[in-house]
């Protein structure tokens, strides 16, 4: 008689406002994604998959990136309603990071979202400066760039700009293991 073997956690990974160096780090693990894949079902990855739909029923996200347009929002509140255990992945999920330096437009005429587009857009432009109008070209922009935990419950975080792999690595081992993620000494706490 086989032993079955324990069901695998479905698994995601999500890219919202951020340089995708969260996933690369996560890349950077390696042999050790194979003893990963033993364990996980990946249902939703932008470098893992090309599932377009976030799914129902997963176990555990990892979230790169602040939320800056109205498609981060959008995803930030269905992953959160459809995963047991979300996890801010970097910098930038943990506190909006480089993508919140946007932020410090808000003092200009016009306000963080419109200034940022006019320069963007306008003043910058090489040709046919104009603002992007047309539905589904550019997300509406927030007014600001926000971190994850500030619109939705985030249940862990993972720091680093990126977050090493061997971070990475020790923070999920450990949720594998169905214990809190180490989270003390400079190693685990460090930004940037």
């Amino acid at each position: 008689m086989t032993m079955a073997s324990p069901p695998k956690l479905r698994f995601a990974t999500v890219w919202l406002a951020g340089c995708s160096g969260c996933h690369m780090s996560f890349l950077d693990l390696d042999e050790w994604l194979f003893e990963l894949a033993e364990r996980v079902e990946i249902v939703y990855s932008p470098v893992a998959s090309d599932i377009k739909v976030f799914p129902e029923g997963v176990d555990l996200c990892l979230v790169e990136g602040a939320v800056a347009n109205a498609d981060n929002l959008e995803l930030a509140l269905q992953l959160r309603a459809r995963s047991k255990v979300v996890v801010s992945f970097g910098d930038c999920a943990v506190s909006a990071n480089v993508p919140g330096m946007r932020n410090l437009w808000a003092g200009v005429e016009g306000g963080s979202r419109q200034s940022v587009l006019e320069r963007g857009y306008v003043e910058l432009a090489d040709t046919g400066a104009q603002h992007p109008h047309a539905p589904g070209i550019v997300p509406e922009l927030l007014e600001r760039v926000l971190p994850l935990h500030e619109l939705i419950p985030v249940d862990h975080f993972l720091p680093g700009c990126p977050p090493s792999a061997e971070r990475i690595r020790a923070f999920l081992e450990a949720l594998l293991r169905g214990e809190a993620p180490p989270m003390e000494g400079p190693a685990m706490l460090g930004f940037g």
